[in-house]
C-alpha cells in the first residue's frame, strides 16, 4: 500500500484541493480585516493613554460595544470618523441598498474583532439587522439617523424577566389609533443617548412569546418615560438604565414588524447583536492582550532570567492561544450560518459561552502574566477583564446558555455536531 508523504515535510502532496487554512475567510473579507487592523494600529491605539485618562473630552460610545470609561477631545472623534467613512469601514456591514459594502454578519465580526483590539473604538455606523424591518415610512425617522451615526436602545431585559423574557410585565393595550405602553424595563444599554427605544411589550397574555409580545419603536422624548443610571462595575459614567413607561403612547404605525412578532425580533436581535459579540470581544481583546504579554515576557527579567524562558509563563500564554483560535472558530462558523439564513440560536448560545468563559478564563492569564501591570487602569487589561466577565452574565446567563445548546443536542441531533 502506498502511503502518502507526512503532512510536516515541505513538499507534501494530497489528493484534494488543499485550503490554506481550515478556515480562509473569502479575500472581500480578509482585505477588509487588514485595513481595519491597520487603522487601528495606526490612529486607535496610539489614543489609548489620552482616552483612558478620561480629562472631560466627549465620551466614546460608537459602534454599540465600548462600556469603558474614557473620553477624547472632539477634534479627535471627527479625525476618526473621517476616517472611518472615507475608507468605507463607517458602512462597511450595512447591505448595499443602504449604502454599504453587503459583508454581512461574518463582516461585521471580522471588522469588531479588529476593532476591539483598542479601548478606543473607531466610530461606526451602529445598525442591528432588525431595524431593516422598518417600513419605507419608518426609514426616514428611524433607520436613517441610525445609520448616520444615531444611538438606539434595545429594551426587553426587566426586573423580574431577565433570562426568562417570554415572562415580561409591560404591556401595550391599544387606545383607537395609538398604543399604550406600561413598564419598567432595566440594564437598558445607552438609554440615556438614545434617540428611540425598542420596547417589547406583552400585547396578548394568553400568547405571550408565541405571537402575544410585540416590538415598538418608542421616541425617547415621549412624554411618560423616565430613566434612571445603574452604576454597573462602579464605572464613573453609567451606561446601562433603568427605564420607567408610564403611559407612553405611540402610534399603531410605530410597531417594527408585525403585532405579536416582538418576540422573534428580540431573539434575533440577542443571537446577532449580543450573544455572538461576544465573541468578537473575546477575540479582540485576546488577540491584542496576547501581543502585550508576549512582549512583556520577552522583556522582564527577574532573577536573571526573561518570563518567557519560564514554563509557568509559557503555558499560560499557550492556554490563551488555545482559546483564542477555539473562540474564534466557533464564532465564525456562527456568522458564516447566520449569512446562509440558517438558525443559529444554538451556535449564538456557544459562542457567547465560550467567548465570555474562555475568555474570561484567558483574560486572567493574561492579567496574572502582567502582575500588577495588569492592574494598572491606565491600560487596556482590566478594563477588558471586566467587560469580558459582564459577558457570562449580559445577554444571557451561562445557564441560559447551557440551556439553549442541550435543547440542541436533542432537538437537531448529529447534525449539531457532525463536521
Amino acid at each position: 500500500m502506498t502511503t502518502s508523504p507526512s503532512a510536516t515535510t515541505p513538499n507534501a502532496r494530497v489528493a484534494y484541493s488543499l485550503p490554506e487554512a481550515a478556515f480562509t475567510l473569502p479575500p472581500e473579507l480578509n482585505e477588509l480585516k487588514l485595513l481595519a487592523r491597520e487603522i487601528v494600529d495606526r490612529e486607535c491605539i496610539p489614543l489609548e493613554g489620552k482616552f483612558l485618562a478620561d480629562e472631560g473630552g466627549v465620551p466614546g460610545a460608537f459602534g454599540g460595544e465600548s462600556f469603558i470609561d474614557g473620553s477624547l477631545p472632539a477634534e479627535d472623534w471627527e479625525r476618526l470618523t473621517a476616517i472611518s467613512k472615507e475608507s468605507g469601514l463607517y458602512t462597511a456591514t450595512l447591505p448595499e441598498e443602504y449604502g454599504g459594502m453587503g459583508l454581512g454578519v461574518l463582516g461585521a465580526f471580522v471588522l469588531a474583532e479588529e476593532r476591539n483590539r483598542s479601548v478606543v473604538p473607531l466610530p461606526m455606523a451602529n445598525v442591528s439587522h432588525i431595524l431593516f424591518e422598518c417600513t419605507e415610512e419608518q426609514r426616514p425617522k428611524y433607520l436613517d439617523p441610525i445609520i448616520r451615526g444615531g444611538v438606539f436602545a434595545f429594551a426587553q431585559t426587566e426586573p423580574d424577566a431577565g433570562s426568562d423574557p417570554g415572562s415580561m410585565k409591560t404591556t401595550a393595550v391599544r387606545d383607537g389609533d395609538e398604543w399604550v405602553i406600561n413598564g419598567t424595563k432595566t440594564f437598558i444599554t445607552f438609554a440615556d443617548q438614545a434617540v428611540f427605544h425598542l420596547v417589547l411589550a406583552v400585547t396578548d397574555p394568553e400568547k405571550r412569546q408565541r405571537g402575544g409580545i410585540t416590538m415598538f419603536i418608542v421616541d425617547a422624548d415621549n412624554r411618560g418615560i423616565s430613566i434612571t443610571p445603574l452604576n454597573v462595575w462602579q464605572t464613573k459614567r453609567p451606561h446601562q438604565f433603568t427605564v420607567v413607561y408610564d403611559d407612553v403612547r405611540v402610534p399603531l404605525g410605530n410597531v417594527l414588524g408585525e403585532v405579536g412578532g416582538g418576540f422573534r425580533l428580540g431573539q434575533q436581535w440577542l443571537a446577532v447583536n449580543d450573544r455572538l459579540t461576544r465573541g468578537s470581544m473575546a477575540t479582540g481583546f485576546l488577540s491584542r492582550s496576547l501581543e502585550i504579554a508576549t512582549e512583556w515576557a520577552k522583556s522582564r527579567v527577574t532573577f536573571g532570567q526573561p518570563l518567557s524562558e519560564r514554563q509557568a509563563i509559557q503555558w499560560m500564554l499557550v492556554d490563551v492561544l488555545v482559546d483564542l483560535k477555539c473562540i474564534r472558530a466557533i464564532s465564525y462558523e456562527c456568522a458564516a450560518r447566520a449569512d446562509r439564513g440558517e438558525d443559529i440560536r444554538a451556535y449564538a448560545a456557544m459562542a457567547k459561552f465560550v467567548g465570555a468563559n474562555w475568555g474570561h478564563r484567558s483574560m486572567d492569564k493574561i492579567m496574572q502574566i502582567l502582575g500588577g501591570l495588569g492592574e494598572v487602569t491606565e491600560t487596556p487589561i482590566p478594563h477588558w477583564y471586566h467587560l469580558i466577565r459582564h459577558g457570562r452574565i449580559g445577554g444571557g446567563t451561562d445557564e441560559i446558555q447551557r440551556i439553549l445548546m442541550s435543547r440542541a443536542i436533542f432537538g437537531q441531533g448529529k447534525e449539531l455536531w457532525q463536521a
